[in-house]
């Protein structure tokens, strides 16, 4: 295969320009850390040996927040990348791809990380700041991480920034730069809506629905923030907005008088007394006026409430005669019915048809967010819909976070987040348990302390630092009931944003804004059991690979034993909240298991099996491109897509495949897949496919699938016949690994060492040049609103798209469309899914081929 050597391909006589492709993620460090006295916190710290900057603060009457920015390591030189980095060593003097010196970051890239404190314990949050350093850096020199002794310019935005100046001046030495309250909430929400994929969503009796918010379609809207008091602000744009109204009943008026009648010590205390209370001894209700009837003319039910708190006239007890947990929901209910009656009267004032609540009063709380949204549905008869915020509360922080220009954070857009869920301390018994986990070796010692005492770990839950309040969780009613389940391991919903600023849009598809990765419907709760139970049953062979991978040492051992805990809790987790990490697919759940092995330090989990895969493969390739070039043209077209066929049924992420594996060789098993490639096969567009070959392509992205047989006797002889076309082709591997698929810097060996061995083999003198380029994922499956920046550039003039394996061609954009020629080419491995997409059953193939999309 001498297409792997040479220059560097070019198109019209100019160099195909190359940026990097995404870098592994180094999430071991990201634990979530946190203090065994909080029932519900979501605090997302950062690695500790991080270098960190750019802090914004809103301190408000209640809560203080603060968003700060934390540096990927290794992320703007990659002279220290992992092996599976989009380039080759510096003396390999290969093609089309990137040398050490070549590969930089156009843009820093990094972390955004969470954090609030009681405004009553200030003092834990100034030594909070000195702790992480976040004041030792000059607004002047934040981009360009210049540390500063003499203190910093913070950007701060509520009343306490004017209020508590001096102190922070004091104990600090930093000075705020304020910035306008109101404009921070605006700026705050503009961003999320606009950064954030899974940021809005509705919610009403129980089921919370994401909703896609176009940006170029966001305005106008109201915005209503709900802190100490309520703020409702209309939208029309980004800096554009008034004031409308407001009400002095908001979160301060629940907490005070929560405090007053139920004697809790803080907000959340009131918030889960409410879960089990029974507002119907307190508050007067339509039925208790009329006899037990609804007020139906008036579209009334018998458990709407007439009056809150309005039983109360009629009976002779004191406070001590009702229950504190009847007092608490009560009052959560009157607040919030007034707060979405209000905010719905003033949206119909402006003729505004979308509703966003923000603001720490929500939490995240399911009964408050139902409460509002029944508000709103019933006076605008379902004409109007409430929406909510996963990052709620840290409006006001991330607009003052926003106004560093400096940054340019503000064109930031989603495709550039990236947001992990790394494992924090144990939820078990009711309780979350543990000191902050500062690093692996804790995390590990803790989750062994809790299998020695017997105890299940049911889901992973964020800490937090001493004195800091939780986010509260997506608790859910049970059914259409007016109580509560008590859910707190439903405290996990914000993890830490991942800014990578070489990711974009794949600019070949033919419907951008329409595209959905994911080809099942996981909205169907059988169907997400289904796949929890797969994933489930593979984990005790994963962590086997993954303890082989580094040796079988006892340290892998540990971390083996740590990562298969860690993930039942995630699945746990999401079992009992599936919408509890934002909107959940099948390619979510797959990159949640890599991540989590990527967490524990697995860094390729299948590394040893694709080794030895891949040497058999090569042993037999010569033969095989011996045997195709023997065929004449229309032949060797059909021999090549079956060998694609037959070489993708070797996928460790199927549990058929694994049977197979261990029945037969590698070599046996491939012979046997060519032998049964009968046609028709179940989807089978191959003679309209063969009619297109008449007319040669351009340039052809190879999105490749499995290391050993499926990349080296499947695709590099379709590879190897489109070069021979005069088709330029890039073969597009993982960045990083992901089961047992080939990633960047596998592939180039590969490549060094087929073209050693086949070069004879090929009778014309040159072709163009072959590349490689990493798609800037490390998952089984391809989500092509995030690729990295290099594939993307190279796509633009891309004229055939060819898409292999059942992650990317049929868990995921089975029913995607290109602006391009497309080859979707999988063999089945699984029965449902073989039912569910195609009607078929296991190892049916897939050759579907679609003409480019006219628009």
């Amino acid at each position: 295969m001498e297409s792997c050597s040479g220059e560097a391909m070019s198109h019209n006589g100019s160099n195909i320009p190359h940026t990097p492709s995404r870098l592994q993620l180094d999430l071991s460090g990201a634990a979530i850390q946190g203090s065994i006295e909080d029932r519900n916190p979501a605090i997302v710290l950062p690695n500790q040996e991080d270098d960190t900057y750019h802090l914004a603060i809103d301190l408000g009457g209640s809560l203080i927040k603060l968003v700060y920015f934390s540096k990927q390591s290794d992320v703007s030189a990659l002279g220290n990348a992992s092996p599976c980095s989009p380039f080759s060593r510096s003396d390999s003097g290969k093609a089309g791809i990137l040398s050490r010196q070549q590969a930089r970051f156009p843009t820093q890239g990094g972390r955004l990380h969470f954090v609030k404190f009681e405004t009553s314990k200030l003092s834990d949050c100034i030594e909070f700041i000195k702790s992480k350093g976040l004041n030792c850096y000059d607004i002047e020199d934040i981009a360009n991480g210049i540390q500063s002794e003499e203190g910093s310019i913070i950007k701060a935005t509520g009343g306490g920034a004017f209020k508590f100046a001096d102190m922070f001046k004091e104990k600090l030495g930093v000075t705020f730069d304020k910035e306008d309250e109101m404009s921070c909430l605006v700026a705050g929400a503009n961003f999320l809506l606009k950064a954030i994929r899974d940021e809005a969503f509705t919610h009403l009796e129980g089921h919370k629905q994401f909703v896609q918010i176009d940006p170029n379609d966001l305005f106008p809207y109201l915005l209503v923030n709900i802190g100490s008091g309520v703020s409702m602000i209309k939208v029309d744009g980004d800096g554009i907005f008034q004031r409308v109204s407001g009400t002095n009943v908001g979160g301060g008026t629940f907490w005070g008088l929560g405090r007053l009648l139920t004697k809790c010590r803080n907000f959340d205390e009131i918030l889960e007394l409410s879960q089990r209370g029974d507002n119907s001894s307190v508050d007067m209700l339509v039925g208790d006026i009329y006899g037990g009837l609804d007020y139906t003319k008036i579209g009334l039910s018998a458990s709407t409430i007439a009056s809150s708190f309005g039983k109360v006239i009629s009976d002779e007890k004191d406070l001590s005669g009702y229950r504190r947990e009847d007092i608490a929901l009560s009052l959560l209910r009157m607040i919030s019915y007034n707060i979405g009656q209000i905010a719905y009267l003033n949206a119909l004032r402006y003729g505004l048809k979308r509703i966003f609540f923000g603001g720490f009063f929500i939490r995240g709380h399911a009964y408050t967010m139902d409460t509002m949204s029944f508000a709103v549905s019933f006076w605008s008869k379902g004409e109007a819909h409430a929406m909510f915020l996963r990052h709620e509360g840290f409006l006001g922080a991330l607009g003052a976070f926003v106004s560093y220009d400096k940054l340019g954070l503000t064109n930031l857009t989603s495709h550039q987040f990236v947001e992990r869920f790394p494992m924090g301390a144990p939820y078990a018994g009711g309780k979350i348990h543990g000191p902050p986990i500062r690093d692996l070796n804790e995390k590990i010692s803790w989750m062994e302390k809790f299998v020695q005492n017997g105890i299940e770990i049911t889901a992973p839950v964020p800490m937090a630092i001493t004195g800091t309040t939780g986010l509260g969780g997506f608790e859910r009613p049970l059914s259409h009931s007016s109580s509560l389940r008590s859910d707190s391991s439903a405290a996990l919903n914000v993890g830490v944003l991942h800014l990578v600023p070489s990711l974009e849009p794949f600019p070949l598809l033919a419907d951008p804004k329409g595209y959905e990765p994911n080809t099942i419907d996981f909205s169907d709760p059988e169907e997400q059991e289904y796949w929890f139970g797969i994933l489930s049953d593979q984990l005790p062979d994963l962590v086997q690979k993954a303890v082989a991978s580094e040796g079988g040492t006892d340290g892998a051992k540990r971390r083996g034993d740590a990562f298969a805990r860690a993930f039942r809790a995630h699945l746990a987790r999401l079992r009992e909240e599936p919408a509890a990490y934002g909107k959940l697919g099948l390619a979510n759940l797959l990159e949640l298991r890599e991540e989590c092995l990527r967490e524990f330090h697995f860094k390729d989990a299948y590394l040893a099996i694709k080794q030895r895969e891949n040497e058999a493969s090569l042993a037999v390739l010569p033969d095989l491109l011996l045997e195709l070039d023997n065929l004449d043209q229309d032949e060797r077209l059909l021999a090549i897509i079956e060998g694609v066929l037959a070489g993708n049924i070797f996928d460790w992420g199927s549990r058929a495949c694994v049977e197979l594996y261990q029945s037969g060789t590698i070599l046996e098993i491939y012979r046997m897949s060519r032998s049964k490639m009968q046609r028709p096969w179940r989807v089978d567009d191959f003679d309209t496919f063969k009619m297109s070959w008449d007319r040669p392509h351009f340039r052809a992205l190879l999105f490749v699938d499995n290391s050993g047989a499926d990349i080296i006797l499947g695709m590099l002889p379709l590879a190897r016949e489109l070069l021979r076309r005069g088709t330029e082709v890039v073969l597009v591997p993982n960045s990083f690994p992901a089961i047992n698929d080939v990633t960047v810097m596998e592939l180039l060996n590969l490549l060094e060492e087929a073209s050693k061995d086949s070069a004879a083999n090929s009778s014309e003198a040159s072709f163009p040049k072959l590349l490689v380029v990493g798609n800037g994922c490390g998952s089984p499956c391809i989500d092509f609103r995030q690729v990295s920046s290099e594939l993307a550039t190279i796509a633009r003039d891309a004229d055939l798209v060819v898409l292999e394996g059942m992650g990317r061609a049929l868990h995921t954009n089975y029913t995607a469309h290109f602006k391009c020629d497309s080859l979707k080419l999988a063999m089945i491995k699984n029965q449902r899914l073989a039912e569910k997409l195609i009607g078929g059953s296991i190892y049916d193939c897939v050759c579907r081929y679609e003409p480019r999309t006219q628009l």
